[in-house]
């Protein structure tokens, strides 16, 4: 029995065994790769959103609206307020040229919707690796724990001593395998559920800010709840834009 352990099943193991441990390994190397990323690009994410929007509609012009977000392309808001300039400025350019224009709140509409889903499928990009790893680990891994099984039962019928003592090392060491497809496929559906809740908080407050901005380039102000008091900022912003 002292010879039993994760040295003796990788040394003991056949081809299918090891490609087994090696599959798993892979898949969790994956799936923590993609949690750290992505854990760290929502923290950036979060910090950019905190405060944003009272930072942005405080300003007293566009330019220093944009200038408050930062200079970083990578910045969600910024690229959703940029969309939503250049498409209101292209629907303004193009109105003297063409017979049948687009209404501008369309345009507004599918320019700024066009930016959130590109912002969106960055946030999601690498999430499929997660899911596909918590959905198929457990299942790799009793694979290896049946093939482990299966070779002990012919070695242990081909030696005729079907003792318990000799039983009981080889499947064990086989059951290890189920143990693994656990503990790779329990941090990924964790991480993809703690990350899919993140992204769905940032995209809440890109649509709250898309709604903002479609409303301030057809009208010239921010949409405030009903009896909320007008804010300096807006009003200085929605006045350089008239």
């Amino acid at each position: 029995m002292q010879d039993l352990g994760l040295s003796h099943l990788w040394t003991q193991g056949d081809f299918v065994m090891r490609a087994t441990a090696i599959i798993l390994l892979i898949m969790s190397l994956s799936s923590w790769i993609v949690i750290l990323t992505k854990a760290w690009d929502l923290v950036r994410l979060k910090k950019m959103a905190h405060g944003a929007e009272k930072r942005f509609w405080h300003s007293d012009d566009f330019d220093h609206a944009l200038e408050t977000l930062g200079a970083s392309d990578a910045n969600p808001f910024r690229t959703l307020a940029v969309a939503g300039k250049e498409a209101a400025q292209h629907h303004r350019a193009s109105q003297p040229q063409l017979h049948d224009v687009m209404d501008i709140s369309d345009w507004l509409t599918r320019s700024l919707k066009s930016s959130i889903d590109d912002s969106v499928a960055h946030m999601q990009s690498g999430l499929a690796v997660l899911a596909s790893v918590g959905s198929t680990a457990p299942f790799v891994g009793l694979f290896g724990t049946v093939w482990g099984i299966y070779h002990a039962l012919i070695g242990i019928g081909a030696s005729g001593v079907p003792t318990i003592d000799k039983v009981a090392g080889p499947v064990g060491e086989a059951l290890i395998m189920t143990a693994f497809g656990l503990a790779v496929a329990i941090p990924a559906v964790l991480g993809y559920n703690a990350l899919t809740r993140g992204n769905k908080s940032v995209i809440s407050k890109l649509n709250r800010f898309a709604h903002d901005l479609h409303a301030y380039f057809v009208t010239g102000a921010r949409v405030r709840p009903s009896g909320a008091r007008t804010e300096d900022g807006t009003v200085r912003l929605a006045a350089a834009q008239r």
